[in-house]
């Protein structure tokens, strides 16, 4: 997912001033707000947030 996509994500979600986050904190951001843990970036080859929607991207 493009950076744009995943700021208009975010401020969806009410979160503001999306240009102050790094995309993976930003991306971290929006999975507290979907109620999923933070963890973008840090599954080591599996990974238990089925309805993650950053699942697929984190696990590469």
């Amino acid at each position: 997912m493009r950076l744009a996509e995943i700021e208009k994500k975010a401020r969806n979600l009410g979160i503001k001033d999306t240009w102050k986050f790094s995309k993976k904190d930003l991306i971290k951001t929006i999975q507290r707000k979907e109620g999923n843990f933070d963890c973008y970036g840090t599954a080591k080859g599996s990974c238990g947030q089925m309805v993650c929607c950053w699942r697929d991207s984190c696990l590469k």
